[in-house]
Protein backbone atom coordinates (compact mmCIF):
# COMPACT_ATOMS: atom_id res chain seq x y z
CA UNK A 1 0.00 0.00 0.00
CA UNK A 2 1.09 3.62 -0.32
CA UNK A 3 -0.03 6.48 1.81
CA UNK A 4 -1.96 9.65 0.55
CA UNK A 5 -1.25 12.34 2.78
CA UNK A 6 -3.01 15.67 2.51
CA UNK A 7 -1.21 18.91 2.43
CA UNK A 8 -1.73 19.74 5.85
CA UNK A 9 -0.04 16.39 7.17
CA UNK A 10 2.65 17.51 4.72
CA UNK A 11 3.51 20.40 6.41
CA UNK A 12 3.33 18.97 9.79
CA UNK A 13 6.22 17.23 8.67
CA UNK A 14 8.39 19.55 6.80
CA UNK A 15 8.06 21.45 10.20
CA UNK A 16 9.16 18.35 12.14
CA UNK A 17 12.57 18.01 10.25
CA UNK A 18 15.57 20.69 9.00
CA UNK A 19 14.04 22.56 6.19
CA UNK A 20 17.47 23.47 4.57
CA UNK A 21 18.17 19.66 4.61
CA UNK A 22 14.93 18.67 3.24
CA UNK A 23 15.17 21.49 0.05
CA UNK A 24 17.91 20.42 -0.64
CA UNK A 25 17.50 16.77 -1.05
CA UNK A 26 13.84 18.00 -2.87
CA UNK A 27 15.65 20.05 -5.18
CA UNK A 28 18.53 17.54 -5.92
CA UNK A 29 15.25 15.09 -6.90
CA UNK A 30 13.60 17.86 -9.25
CA UNK A 31 17.22 18.10 -10.96
CA UNK A 32 17.07 14.21 -11.42
CA UNK A 33 13.57 14.55 -12.67
CA UNK A 34 14.25 16.85 -14.74
CA UNK A 35 17.69 15.31 -16.41
CA UNK A 36 15.05 12.44 -17.12
CA UNK A 37 12.96 14.66 -18.98
CA UNK A 38 16.38 15.51 -21.04
CA UNK A 39 17.53 18.16 -19.18
CA UNK A 40 21.25 18.37 -20.09
CA UNK A 41 24.38 20.56 -21.60
CA UNK A 42 22.72 23.17 -23.71
CA UNK A 43 19.19 22.92 -22.90
CA UNK A 44 17.05 25.51 -21.84
CA UNK A 45 15.12 25.19 -18.75
CA UNK A 46 12.78 27.81 -17.08
CA UNK A 47 12.02 27.45 -13.50
CA UNK A 48 9.36 29.61 -11.75
CA UNK A 49 9.87 30.08 -8.70
CA UNK A 50 6.89 31.20 -6.31
CA UNK A 51 7.65 32.99 -2.99
CA UNK A 52 7.78 29.87 -0.46
CA UNK A 53 9.54 26.81 0.00
CA UNK A 54 8.15 25.22 -2.99
CA UNK A 55 10.22 27.79 -4.94
CA UNK A 56 12.82 27.23 -2.63
CA UNK A 57 13.01 23.99 -4.34
CA UNK A 58 13.05 24.88 -7.57
CA UNK A 59 15.95 27.28 -6.67
CA UNK A 60 18.35 24.31 -5.65
CA UNK A 61 17.17 22.55 -8.33
CA UNK A 62 18.46 25.82 -10.84
CA UNK A 63 21.71 25.25 -9.09
CA UNK A 64 22.05 21.92 -9.75
CA UNK A 65 21.12 22.42 -13.69
CA UNK A 66 23.59 25.02 -13.89
CA UNK A 67 26.26 23.27 -12.52
CA UNK A 68 25.35 20.42 -15.00
CA UNK A 69 25.96 22.79 -18.17
CA UNK A 70 22.10 23.26 -18.63
CA UNK A 71 20.68 26.98 -19.86
CA UNK A 72 18.94 27.26 -16.77
CA UNK A 73 17.08 30.23 -15.52
CA UNK A 74 14.86 31.34 -13.10
CA UNK A 75 11.74 33.66 -12.90
CA UNK A 76 10.63 34.69 -9.42
CA UNK A 77 6.88 35.22 -9.10
CA UNK A 78 7.85 37.41 -5.51
CA UNK A 79 11.00 37.84 -3.39
CA UNK A 80 11.55 34.45 -1.06
CA UNK A 81 9.06 35.00 2.01
CA UNK A 82 11.16 31.66 3.91
CA UNK A 83 14.80 31.81 5.55
CA UNK A 84 15.62 28.60 3.72
CA UNK A 85 14.02 29.77 0.20
CA UNK A 86 15.54 33.04 0.66
CA UNK A 87 18.96 31.29 1.34
CA UNK A 88 18.22 28.86 -1.44
CA UNK A 89 18.31 32.18 -3.93
CA UNK A 90 21.58 33.08 -2.44
CA UNK A 91 22.81 30.23 -3.43
CA UNK A 92 21.51 30.03 -7.21
CA UNK A 93 22.77 33.29 -7.92
CA UNK A 94 26.12 32.61 -6.67
CA UNK A 95 26.05 29.53 -8.98
CA UNK A 96 25.77 31.96 -11.94
CA UNK A 97 21.99 31.26 -11.99
CA UNK A 98 20.52 34.05 -13.95
CA UNK A 99 17.28 35.60 -12.30
CA UNK A 100 14.69 38.08 -13.09
CA UNK A 101 10.73 38.53 -11.83
CA UNK A 102 8.38 36.61 -14.22
CA UNK A 103 7.75 37.61 -18.30
CA UNK A 104 6.13 36.78 -20.67
CA UNK A 105 6.58 33.35 -21.81
CA UNK A 106 9.36 32.81 -23.44
CA UNK A 107 11.48 29.27 -25.34
CA UNK A 108 12.22 26.33 -23.29
CA UNK A 109 12.37 22.69 -23.80
CA UNK A 110 11.55 22.28 -20.03
CA UNK A 111 9.31 24.44 -17.70
CA UNK A 112 9.57 23.53 -13.80
CA UNK A 113 6.51 24.68 -11.93
CA UNK A 114 7.98 25.37 -8.72
CA UNK A 115 5.22 27.90 -7.72
CA UNK A 116 2.84 27.40 -5.21
CA UNK A 117 3.07 23.54 -4.55
CA UNK A 118 0.63 22.66 -1.67
CA UNK A 119 -0.11 26.40 -0.73
CA UNK A 120 -2.05 26.39 -4.19
CA UNK A 121 -5.93 27.99 -3.69
CA UNK A 122 -8.26 30.19 -5.87
CA UNK A 123 -6.54 31.29 -9.00
CA UNK A 124 -3.02 31.31 -10.66
CA UNK A 125 -2.32 35.61 -10.71
CA UNK A 126 -2.34 37.41 -14.32
CA UNK A 127 1.67 36.81 -15.17
CA UNK A 128 1.35 33.16 -14.45
CA UNK A 129 -1.86 32.34 -16.60
CA UNK A 130 0.08 32.62 -19.96
CA UNK A 131 3.00 30.41 -19.11
CA UNK A 132 0.05 27.29 -18.04
CA UNK A 133 -0.87 27.83 -21.75
CA UNK A 134 2.84 27.60 -23.14
CA UNK A 135 3.53 24.52 -25.36
CA UNK A 136 6.56 23.31 -23.33
CA UNK A 137 6.99 20.34 -21.32
CA UNK A 138 6.03 21.13 -17.58
CA UNK A 139 8.02 19.32 -14.86
CA UNK A 140 5.87 20.71 -11.42
CA UNK A 141 7.20 20.29 -8.00
CA UNK A 142 4.64 18.92 -5.88
CA UNK A 143 1.59 19.85 -7.92
CA UNK A 144 0.82 21.53 -11.00
CA UNK A 145 0.02 24.89 -9.93
CA UNK A 146 -3.86 25.76 -10.65
CA UNK A 147 -4.84 22.42 -8.59
CA UNK A 148 -5.92 22.38 -5.32
CA UNK A 149 -3.52 19.89 -3.86
CA UNK A 150 -5.99 18.80 -1.01
CA UNK A 151 -9.18 17.89 -3.47
CA UNK A 152 -7.87 17.49 -7.22
CA UNK A 153 -10.29 20.34 -8.36
CA UNK A 154 -8.82 22.77 -11.26
CA UNK A 155 -9.35 26.55 -11.50
CA UNK A 156 -9.92 27.40 -14.72
CA UNK A 157 -6.41 27.87 -15.47
CA UNK A 158 -4.18 25.22 -14.73
CA UNK A 159 -0.73 24.19 -15.73
CA UNK A 160 -0.70 20.21 -17.25
CA UNK A 161 2.29 18.69 -16.21
CA UNK A 162 4.24 15.69 -17.63
CA UNK A 163 5.76 14.64 -14.57
CA UNK A 164 5.55 15.79 -10.92
CA UNK A 165 7.81 15.60 -8.47
CA UNK A 166 6.70 15.07 -5.04
CA UNK A 167 7.95 14.17 -1.99
CA UNK A 168 7.77 11.47 0.69
CA UNK A 169 4.11 10.44 0.04
CA UNK A 170 1.50 11.12 -2.76
CA UNK A 171 -0.93 13.68 -1.86
CA UNK A 172 -4.74 13.52 -2.01
CA UNK A 173 -4.73 15.94 -4.83
CA UNK A 174 -2.78 13.95 -6.92
CA UNK A 175 -5.29 11.33 -7.15
CA UNK A 176 -8.75 12.71 -6.67
CA UNK A 177 -10.79 15.09 -9.23
CA UNK A 178 -8.67 16.28 -11.93
CA UNK A 179 -5.53 15.36 -10.18
CA UNK A 180 -4.51 12.16 -12.54
CA UNK A 181 -5.19 14.48 -15.75
CA UNK A 182 -3.14 17.46 -14.52
CA UNK A 183 -0.21 15.86 -12.74
CA UNK A 184 1.14 13.63 -15.33
CA UNK A 185 3.76 10.78 -14.00
CA UNK A 186 4.02 11.32 -10.07
CA UNK A 187 7.40 10.59 -8.63
CA UNK A 188 7.19 10.16 -5.17
CA UNK A 189 11.11 10.90 -3.77
CA UNK A 190 12.09 9.81 -0.46
CA UNK A 191 13.69 12.99 0.97
CA UNK A 192 14.13 11.16 4.96
CA UNK A 193 10.67 12.15 6.39
CA UNK A 194 8.81 9.76 7.83
CA UNK A 195 5.62 9.01 10.51
CA UNK A 196 2.46 10.17 8.54
CA UNK A 197 -0.62 10.01 8.67
CA UNK A 198 -2.24 9.26 5.80
CA UNK A 199 -6.04 10.13 4.68
CA UNK A 200 -6.06 7.53 2.09
CA UNK A 201 -3.92 3.95 1.39
CA UNK A 202 -3.36 2.99 -2.35
CA UNK A 203 -4.28 -0.36 -3.02
CA UNK A 204 -1.39 -2.49 -4.62
CA UNK A 205 -0.81 -5.90 -5.63
CA UNK A 206 0.17 -7.30 -1.95
CA UNK A 207 -2.71 -5.39 -0.57
CA UNK A 208 -5.00 -7.70 -3.19
CA UNK A 209 -5.15 -11.29 -1.99
CA UNK A 210 -6.94 -14.33 -3.79
CA UNK A 211 -6.78 -17.57 -1.55
CA UNK A 212 -5.89 -20.80 -2.99
CA UNK A 213 -7.86 -24.24 -2.65
CA UNK A 214 -6.64 -27.24 -0.35
CA UNK A 215 -5.96 -30.16 -2.27
CA UNK A 216 -9.30 -32.18 -1.11
CA UNK A 217 -11.75 -28.91 -2.00
CA UNK A 218 -15.09 -29.79 -4.14
CA UNK A 219 -17.12 -27.40 -5.75
CA UNK A 220 -19.27 -26.84 -3.05
CA UNK A 221 -16.27 -26.57 -0.46
CA UNK A 222 -14.64 -24.15 -2.95
CA UNK A 223 -17.17 -21.37 -2.61
CA UNK A 224 -20.65 -21.12 -3.55
CA UNK A 225 -22.29 -18.00 -4.83
CA UNK A 226 -26.15 -16.93 -5.96
CA UNK A 227 -26.73 -14.45 -8.30
CA UNK A 228 -30.82 -13.39 -7.44
CA UNK A 229 -31.49 -10.92 -10.83
CA UNK A 230 -32.06 -11.33 -14.70
CA UNK A 231 -35.65 -9.96 -15.05
CA UNK A 232 -36.91 -9.42 -18.69
CA UNK A 233 -34.72 -8.24 -20.96
CA UNK A 234 -31.64 -7.97 -18.51
CA UNK A 235 -30.94 -11.85 -17.98
CA UNK A 236 -27.64 -10.58 -19.59
CA UNK A 237 -26.50 -8.73 -16.84
CA UNK A 238 -26.90 -11.97 -14.21
CA UNK A 239 -25.62 -14.17 -16.62
CA UNK A 240 -22.60 -12.02 -16.86
CA UNK A 241 -22.21 -11.96 -12.83
CA UNK A 242 -22.77 -15.41 -12.89
CA UNK A 243 -19.78 -16.40 -15.33
CA UNK A 244 -17.26 -13.96 -13.44
CA UNK A 245 -17.85 -15.37 -9.68
CA UNK A 246 -17.34 -19.20 -11.60
CA UNK A 247 -14.41 -17.73 -13.68
CA UNK A 248 -12.74 -16.23 -10.80
CA UNK A 249 -12.45 -19.06 -8.36
CA UNK A 250 -15.94 -20.11 -7.08
CA UNK A 251 -16.84 -23.35 -7.41
CA UNK A 252 -20.48 -23.65 -7.56
CA UNK A 253 -22.55 -20.80 -9.27
CA UNK A 254 -26.35 -20.45 -9.44
CA UNK A 255 -29.03 -17.77 -10.63
CA UNK A 256 -32.12 -17.76 -9.49
CA UNK A 257 -34.00 -16.06 -11.69
CA UNK A 258 -37.71 -15.06 -13.36
CA UNK A 259 -36.71 -17.36 -16.74
CA UNK A 260 -33.95 -19.95 -15.68
CA UNK A 261 -34.58 -21.81 -18.88
CA UNK A 262 -33.08 -19.13 -20.80
CA UNK A 263 -30.12 -19.59 -18.00
CA UNK A 264 -29.67 -22.89 -19.08
CA UNK A 265 -29.62 -22.47 -22.68
CA UNK A 266 -27.11 -19.44 -22.39
CA UNK A 267 -24.91 -20.60 -19.90
CA UNK A 268 -25.07 -23.84 -18.99
CA UNK A 269 -22.37 -23.42 -16.51
CA UNK A 270 -24.34 -21.61 -14.62
CA UNK A 271 -27.16 -23.77 -12.13
CA UNK A 272 -30.49 -21.81 -12.53
CA UNK A 273 -33.12 -21.54 -10.41
CA UNK A 274 -36.70 -19.64 -9.94
CA UNK A 275 -36.52 -16.50 -8.65
CA UNK A 276 -39.61 -17.35 -6.01
CA UNK A 277 -37.45 -20.55 -4.89
CA UNK A 278 -33.68 -19.69 -4.34
CA UNK A 279 -32.14 -22.57 -2.89
CA UNK A 280 -30.04 -22.04 0.71
CA UNK A 281 -26.91 -23.79 0.16
CA UNK A 282 -25.03 -21.03 -1.33
CA UNK A 283 -22.53 -18.88 0.76
CA UNK A 284 -22.70 -15.64 -1.07
CA UNK A 285 -25.50 -14.26 -2.76
CA UNK A 286 -25.07 -11.10 -5.59
CA UNK A 287 -29.16 -9.15 -5.53
CA UNK A 288 -29.11 -7.08 -8.13
CA UNK A 289 -27.66 -7.73 -12.04
CA UNK A 290 -30.60 -7.22 -14.36
CA UNK A 291 -33.29 -7.99 -10.90
CA UNK A 292 -35.82 -4.68 -12.39
CA UNK A 293 -39.14 -4.21 -11.38
CA UNK A 294 -38.81 -7.48 -9.48
CA UNK A 295 -36.13 -5.57 -7.28
CA UNK A 296 -39.13 -3.88 -4.88
CA UNK A 297 -39.89 -7.05 -3.90
CA UNK A 298 -37.47 -9.30 -3.88
CA UNK A 299 -34.57 -7.16 -1.80
CA UNK A 300 -36.70 -6.74 1.56
CA UNK A 301 -37.28 -10.33 1.26
CA UNK A 302 -33.61 -11.06 1.50
CA UNK A 303 -32.40 -8.93 4.43
CA UNK A 304 -32.70 -10.68 7.31
CA UNK A 305 -31.09 -13.76 5.53
CA UNK A 306 -27.78 -14.21 7.53
CA UNK A 307 -25.42 -14.68 4.38
CA UNK A 308 -23.07 -12.63 2.88
CA UNK A 309 -24.53 -10.08 0.22
CA UNK A 310 -23.33 -7.93 -2.80
CA UNK A 311 -25.44 -5.26 -3.45
CA UNK A 312 -25.81 -4.37 -6.76
CA UNK A 313 -27.42 -2.73 -9.61
CA UNK A 314 -31.27 -2.45 -9.09
CA UNK A 315 -31.34 -3.52 -5.37
CA UNK A 316 -29.61 -0.20 -4.54
CA UNK A 317 -32.39 1.32 -5.92
CA UNK A 318 -34.34 -0.14 -3.40
CA UNK A 319 -31.96 -0.28 -0.25
CA UNK A 320 -31.91 2.75 2.20
CA UNK A 321 -29.11 2.67 4.90
CA UNK A 322 -31.87 2.14 7.71
CA UNK A 323 -32.63 -1.32 5.90
CA UNK A 324 -28.91 -1.72 4.89
CA UNK A 325 -28.15 -1.05 9.43
CA UNK A 326 -30.33 -3.88 10.18
CA UNK A 327 -28.74 -6.49 8.31
CA UNK A 328 -27.33 -9.42 10.34
CA UNK A 329 -24.77 -10.25 7.83
CA UNK A 330 -21.80 -9.58 5.93
CA UNK A 331 -22.77 -6.35 3.45
CA UNK A 332 -21.05 -4.83 0.15
CA UNK A 333 -22.98 -2.07 -1.62
CA UNK A 334 -21.46 -1.23 -4.78
CA UNK A 335 -22.91 2.05 -6.11
CA UNK A 336 -21.71 4.13 -8.92
CA UNK A 337 -22.09 8.24 -8.09
CA UNK A 338 -25.89 8.28 -9.33
CA UNK A 339 -26.69 5.13 -7.85
CA UNK A 340 -24.58 6.32 -4.42
CA UNK A 341 -26.86 9.86 -4.94
CA UNK A 342 -30.24 8.14 -4.59
CA UNK A 343 -29.04 5.59 -2.04
CA UNK A 344 -27.88 8.54 0.80
CA UNK A 345 -29.07 11.49 -1.00
CA UNK A 346 -25.31 12.45 -0.63
CA UNK A 347 -22.58 13.71 -3.41
CA UNK A 348 -20.40 11.00 -3.46
CA UNK A 349 -16.88 11.28 -1.85
CA UNK A 350 -14.64 9.22 -0.09
CA UNK A 351 -16.03 11.08 3.65
CA UNK A 352 -19.61 9.97 2.32
CA UNK A 353 -18.41 6.73 1.26
CA UNK A 354 -16.71 5.97 4.99
CA UNK A 355 -20.31 7.78 6.54
CA UNK A 356 -22.15 5.22 4.66
CA UNK A 357 -20.06 2.05 5.90
CA UNK A 358 -19.98 3.05 9.72
CA UNK A 359 -23.98 3.74 9.63
CA UNK A 360 -25.02 0.22 8.13
CA UNK A 361 -21.93 -1.46 9.43
CA UNK A 362 -21.16 -2.80 5.68
CA UNK A 363 -18.77 -2.41 3.23
CA UNK A 364 -18.86 0.75 0.26
CA UNK A 365 -17.28 0.33 -3.04
CA UNK A 366 -17.94 3.55 -4.46
CA UNK A 367 -16.97 3.00 -8.14
CA UNK A 368 -15.07 5.57 -10.23
CA UNK A 369 -11.74 6.62 -10.64
CA UNK A 370 -10.20 6.06 -7.71
CA UNK A 371 -12.71 3.73 -6.88
CA UNK A 372 -13.18 4.12 -3.00
CA UNK A 373 -13.06 1.23 -0.53
CA UNK A 374 -14.10 1.75 2.63
CA UNK A 375 -15.39 -0.44 6.00
CA UNK A 376 -15.55 3.01 7.84
CA UNK A 377 -11.97 2.53 9.19
CA UNK A 378 -9.26 3.89 6.79
CA UNK A 379 -9.89 4.33 3.39
CA UNK A 380 -8.86 2.21 0.42
CA UNK A 381 -8.53 3.85 -3.04
CA UNK A 382 -8.15 1.62 -6.47
CA UNK A 383 -6.57 3.39 -9.65
CA UNK A 384 -5.89 -0.21 -11.67
CA UNK A 385 -8.68 0.75 -13.65
CA UNK A 386 -9.24 3.13 -16.59
CA UNK A 387 -12.15 4.53 -19.18
CA UNK A 388 -11.88 1.03 -20.45
CA UNK A 389 -13.98 -0.14 -18.06
CA UNK A 390 -16.90 2.63 -19.15
CA UNK A 391 -18.60 -0.11 -20.95
CA UNK A 392 -22.57 -1.73 -20.00
CA UNK A 393 -22.02 -4.78 -17.96
CA UNK A 394 -18.01 -4.28 -16.70
CA UNK A 395 -20.23 -3.55 -13.17
CA UNK A 396 -21.93 -6.77 -13.07
CA UNK A 397 -18.47 -8.61 -13.69
CA UNK A 398 -16.86 -6.52 -10.31
CA UNK A 399 -19.92 -7.96 -8.39
CA UNK A 400 -19.18 -11.84 -9.16
CA UNK A 401 -15.70 -11.13 -8.31
CA UNK A 402 -16.49 -9.84 -5.06
CA UNK A 403 -19.04 -12.48 -4.53
CA UNK A 404 -16.27 -15.41 -5.10
CA UNK A 405 -13.45 -13.58 -3.28
CA UNK A 406 -15.92 -14.22 -0.37
CA UNK A 407 -16.62 -17.30 -1.05
CA UNK A 408 -13.34 -18.20 -1.34
CA UNK A 409 -12.80 -17.04 2.68
CA UNK A 410 -11.98 -13.65 2.00
CA UNK A 411 -13.80 -11.25 4.88
CA UNK A 412 -15.91 -8.65 2.59
CA UNK A 413 -13.50 -5.66 3.03
CA UNK A 414 -10.63 -7.54 1.58
CA UNK A 415 -12.55 -9.54 -1.12
CA UNK A 416 -13.72 -6.09 -2.32
CA UNK A 417 -10.41 -4.15 -2.42
CA UNK A 418 -9.02 -7.41 -4.30
CA UNK A 419 -11.69 -7.86 -6.53
CA UNK A 420 -11.38 -3.68 -7.47
CA UNK A 421 -7.85 -4.36 -8.03
CA UNK A 422 -7.86 -6.67 -10.24
CA UNK A 423 -10.60 -6.31 -12.15
CA UNK A 424 -9.09 -3.20 -13.11
CA UNK A 425 -5.54 -4.75 -13.56
CA UNK A 426 -7.71 -7.37 -16.17
CA UNK A 427 -9.01 -4.90 -17.87
CA UNK A 428 -6.30 -2.62 -18.61
CA UNK A 429 -4.19 -5.66 -19.77
CA UNK A 430 -7.05 -6.47 -21.77
CA UNK A 431 -7.27 -3.37 -23.27
CA UNK A 432 -3.90 -3.69 -25.04
CA UNK A 433 -5.31 -5.89 -27.62
CA UNK A 434 -8.69 -3.95 -28.45
CA UNK A 435 -11.77 -2.52 -27.13
CA UNK A 436 -13.10 -4.06 -23.77
CA UNK A 437 -16.16 -5.68 -23.58
CA UNK A 438 -17.86 -7.26 -20.00
CA UNK A 439 -18.49 -10.05 -21.75
CA UNK A 440 -14.91 -10.71 -22.62
CA UNK A 441 -13.50 -8.79 -19.20
CA UNK A 442 -15.66 -11.83 -17.54
CA UNK A 443 -13.32 -14.96 -19.36
CA UNK A 444 -10.10 -12.70 -18.81
CA UNK A 445 -10.55 -12.44 -15.43
CA UNK A 446 -9.20 -16.21 -14.94
CA UNK A 447 -5.49 -15.10 -15.47
CA UNK A 448 -5.98 -13.00 -12.51
CA UNK A 449 -7.82 -15.52 -10.14
CA UNK A 450 -5.24 -16.89 -8.47
CA UNK A 451 -1.80 -15.54 -6.91
CA UNK A 452 1.19 -17.30 -8.00
CA UNK A 453 1.82 -19.95 -5.37
CA UNK A 454 -1.52 -20.87 -4.88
Amino acid sequence: MKPVITPAESVRLDELGDVDALMERAGWAIYRAATEMGAGYGTRVVVLAGPGNNGGDGLVAARHLRHRGVAVSVQLLAEPRTGPAARALLRARAAGVPVSPVTAPSRADLVIDALFGGGFRGELPAEIQAWADSPSRVLAVDVPSGLDPLTGSASEVCFRAERTVTFHALRTGHVLGAGPDRCGVVVVADIGQGGEQPMFLLAEDSDAPRPGRNRSAHKWSAGSVLVVGGGPGMVGAAILAGRSALTFGAGAVGVATPDPAIVQTAAPELLAYGLDSPPGRYRVLVVGPGLGAHAAEVVPSLLEDPRAMVFDADALGVLTPELLSVRGGPSVVTPHDDEFRRLTREDPSPHAAGALARTTGGVVLLKGNPTIVTDGGASWLVRSGGPELATIGTGDVLAGMIAALIARGLPALDAALSAAYWHGVAAADLRRSGTVTAEMLSVHIRGFAWDDES
